[in-house]
């Protein structure tokens, strides 16, 4: 008898999956990845120095799975090298990312990479949701958050930031699909050294793409650590400030630069409604006068455009 071997399928996208000391994380994002319902992936595992079991989990699954392959940094170099060391590697028509702490859905390389294949477009962009601590000792997805919907719901495709200017009010590397030529046509690369690098990088995606499309399913669920550890916990240090709000003005000068006057406004709205409310609260007590100063500074330069009112909760800064 003759027993027919039917080929595996060329992988169509690669993810690009980064982890610096998340071992209690990283088998959790691996296993989303090995139950996607599209199969046709291969992941490029970048272990960034880590001191932990982060690379041994890497080194495993690439044992175990030829999709996956592993980039060991012999020190850490940060999330945007890192992700970079994986760019170097795609070889498919699509990329992707999803950080080694985070999480996806079952459908979500199908439902992006369909959506792109389905319309032509250049990024497909997802909804997302966080995994908070919960009473049990784990993690629980929350809802979708009302600027993430604005985003991503109804779904669109073949869409542009003219069209649809509050898409981007997404910009995590994370929650996207992209054709792999729209990163080597326009020269994009994560900036090294720099905290919050998704904010340009996004902008820079959506303005460079012919066309993206949107989607409102949630496609990843990203993890808020209980040990406090995310980047994102800790602005509150005035270093991590100055960071982010760097990152904000230069996200919103991408889309000045690009001719974008609706995306830019509707971006700083999203800032004032947002981001800047938590840092003002934190202002008020900070010990350090430099951070009122930095958040002061940052929010009369966004009153100036004359955008929206800004809000009472917001403007108490404008003193600062």
């Amino acid at each position: 008898m003759i027993v027919r071997v039917t080929p595996p399928r060329a992988p169509v996208v690669t993810v690009i999956v980064p982890g610096f000391d998340v071992a209690e994380f990283a088998e959790e994002a691996l296993d989303s990845l090995r139950a996607q319902t599209l199969a046709e992936w291969t992941a490029v595992l970048v272990d960034d120095g880590s001191t932990d079991a982060t690379g041994d989990i890497f080194d495993a699954a690439a044992a175990g799975d030829p999709r996956f392959r592993v980039v060991h940094h012999r020190s850490q170099s940060g999330l945007s090298a890192a992700r970079n060391s994986g760019l170097d590697l795609v070889d498919t028509p699509f990329v992707a990312f999803l950080d080694a702490d985070d999480r996806y859905t079952p459908r979500a390389l199908e439902l992006l990479v369909g959506a792109v294949t389905e319309s032509g477009s250049d990024v497909a962009v997802g909804a997302y949701v966080r995994l908070r601590p919960d009473t049990a000792g784990g993690y629980a997805p929350g809802e979708v958050q009302p600027w993430v919907a604005a985003a991503t719901d109804p779904a669109r495709r073949g869409t542009t930031l003219e069209a649809h200017p509050d898409a981007s009010g997404n910009i995590v590397a994370w929650s996207k699909v992209s054709r792999f030529d729209l990163w080597q046509r326009a020269g994009l690369r994560f900036p090294v050294g720099r905290a919050y690098e998704d904010q340009i990088l996004a902008q820079q995606m959506y303005t460079h793409a012919r066309a993206f499309d949107v989607i409102p399913d949630v496609v990843v669920e990203w993890r808020e650590r209980a040990d406090g550890s995310s980047i994102t916990q800790h602005k509150g240090e005035l270093p991590v400030l100055r960071d982010y709000l760097e990152a904000l003005a230069g996200g919103i000068a991408v889309l000045d630069a690009a001719a974008e006057p609706r995306a830019a406004a509707s971006r700083v709205r999203l800032i004032l409604a947002m981001d800047l409310p938590p840092l003002v609260q934190l202002g008020r007590e900070h010990p350090d006068p430099a951070y009122r100063r930095a958040v002061g500074d940052f929010v009369r330069v966004l009153a100036a455009r004359g955008v929206t009112p800004i809000s009472d909760a917001v403007a108490e800064a404008l003193t600062w």
